[in-house]
């Protein structure tokens, strides 16, 4: 057993030891509320989990197996995440949205022999390279049928009767729990290893000091991003609870929040913009919520606060660190991240990873003091682990700004990612997507501003010798490629792409210019894209 202070017990920080924890201490607490109503108590979580985990090794899930989860947001996604890591397995999900080419990359870079998957995503499968699935494990009443893969019945699996296999040993706090594909910037998206104490330290108590164990946390984001799954876990690991509501609604927030008790909620982009617009009320202050994090914090932070009586904190994070920066409660300098935590060191440094004065911009690093703190590198992409972690700290890719108080200042991405209210978008993932229509010669993707904040999607594009393209035909063309999130907002039609002298696209230039006169709005024709929800 190891002796290490800055590392906790596997009771405090790993799943199957956590549910264990919590039924035996406090079984009649509630862990969540879901949007119908319904509750789950910690000893009734341990139970449907065992349950479900049974089912899962009955199918032949074992210890250390990576298992892709392809789920819509709700109480089966959450059993299922917690049931893969009960057996010591590892929680792989994909985000719903995800299509063609970027489902097959996720399907072959993930390893994974079995998808738990929702009916209404599983006609997908059929259309792809599936690489090592060989079972899919399906939520949903229809019959599904998927060409060399043997199918089995959540439902079946979730209420087994099977006894539990014993572990091949204990699960450890440094073992990986979660793979999580985030935005690839040169490449396609990037499969994040995250142990147990990854997550543990990315939201836990020394980062997010201020949410407890009495708190109940709002969950409003997908279980396929770090958002979502993350607090999840975290208030596990705190003996605290969630409520459920799935997708974000400005109508249903506030009188969720009440119905549910919901102290602490996450407002990512213009989410808090949108609740302020909505007309003001006697009652606006009359709500159990207590504590909000707003992503990024704006002006509206303030007014937020003296509305509504919240308390408002941003903090600076991503997949693979863990919250270094975080800001006090309703911080007064505009448009700060916060200032660095305890237990990280970061720096801010020029391209030569040399230190930059305070008051200048530089890309920020970062390392924790705790073992495993952070990401444990990219899943087999060593060349891209090498990079980020070069020379010893992880490198975020990401500009700041310190100032003379030690707050930090978000300024521009490094890498060339997009920002899309809250999806980081790879601008090669779509530019691949684009060179894929026949008229197409050569595209740049790239972020403009939005009238809703963050960025949209704009691509610019040239035609091959003797063709034309048409905007709208194209976009039509790539909604059956990619995800909503990712689909382009404005089409710029070039002669030809402004480059260096050695042929590389001047995606600056590109950004200067923005939506030029000649750009096409698709959302001015009417074709508009949103994510998919689990029909009833």
């Amino acid at each position: 057993m190891h002796r290490d202070p800055r590392v906790p017990g596997r009771e405090d920080c790993v799943t199957r030891y956590l549910l264990h924890r919590w039924a035996q201490s406090q079984p009649q607490k509630v862990f969540a509320v879901f949007d119908d109503g319904e509750t789950w108590t910690y000893s009734q979580l341990l139970s449907r989990v065992q349950q479900l985990a049974a089912g899962l090794a009955e199918i032949g899930v074992k210890q250390g197996e990576h298992v892709a989860v392809w789920m819509f947001d709700g109480r089966e996604a959450i059993l299922t995440f917690y049931a893969i890591n009960y057996l010591g397995a590892v929680f792989v999900p994909f985000n719903t949205a995800y299509k063609g080419k970027l489902l097959e990359h996720v399907l072959d870079n993930s390893d994974a022999r079995l998808i738990v998957v929702d009916e209404q995503l599983a006609e997908r499968l059929l259309h792809v390279d599936r690489a090592r699935i060989d079972a899919a494990l399906v939520l949903g009443e229809s019959e599904c049928v998927i060409p060399a893969t043997r199918i089995h019945d959540w439902s079946a699996a979730a209420n087994s009767t099977a006894a539990l296999p014993q572990l091949e040993r204990e699960i450890e706090p440094w073992d990986t729990q979660s793979i999580i594909y985030t935005s690839g910037t040169t490449g396609p998206s990037k499969g994040v290893l995250s142990s147990y104490l990854h997550i543990f330290t990315n939201a836990g108590p020394e980062s997010w000091h201020f949410v407890t164990g009495e708190d109940r946390f709002l969950i409003n984001m997908p279980i396929f991003h770090i958002g979502g799954m993350g607090v999840i876990f975290v208030m596990l690991v705190r003996g605290g609870s969630i409520s459920v509501m799935g997708t974000f609604s400005t109508e249903r927030f506030w009188p969720f929040i009440r119905e549910t008790e919901t102290s602490v909620a996450f407002l990512l982009g213009v989410m808090a913009t949108f609740l302020l617009k909505q007309t003001a009320s006697d009652t606006d202050k009359d709500h159990p919520l207590k504590k909000v994090f707003m992503v990024p914090l704006t002006e509206t932070g303030i007014e937020f606060h003296e509305r509504f009586g919240a308390d408002v904190y941003t903090i600076f994070n991503m997949t693979e660190i863990s919250s270094p920066i975080v800001s006090e409660p309703n911080p007064v300098k505009r448009g700060t991240c916060g200032r660095k935590r305890d237990g990280v060191d970061v720096r801010l440094v020029d391209e030569n990873d040399c230190e930059v004065a305070v008051g200048e911009v530089g890309e920020m690093l970062v390392r924790t003091d705790r073992p495993w703190g952070m990401n444990s590198g990219y899943y087999k992409n060593p060349q891209a682990t090498a990079d980020a972690w070069r020379n010893g700290w992880f490198h975020t890719g990401d500009c700041f700004r310190l100032d003379e108080d030690g707050y930090y200042y978000f300024v521009d991405r490094r890498k060339d990612a997009i920002r899309r209210r809250g999806e980081n978008i790879s601008s090669f993932e779509v530019e691949a997507e684009v060179v894929a229509f026949s008229a197409v010669r050569e595209a740049a993707a790239y972020g403009v501003a939005s009238d809703v904040g963050e960025e949209d999607v704009m691509i610019a594009v040239a035609a091959v010798d003797g063709a034309s393209i048409d905007p709208k035909t194209l976009i039509e063309f790539l909604s059956d490629r990619l995800p909503y999130f990712m689909i382009p907002r404005y089409v710029r039609v070039m002669d030809e792409l402004p480059k260096t002298p050695t042929s590389k696209v001047l995606k600056h230039v590109l950004r200067r210019e923005a939506v030029t006169a000649d750009s096409w709005d698709r959302e001015q024709h009417n074709l508009i894209f949103k994510r998919e929800k689990r029909q009833p």
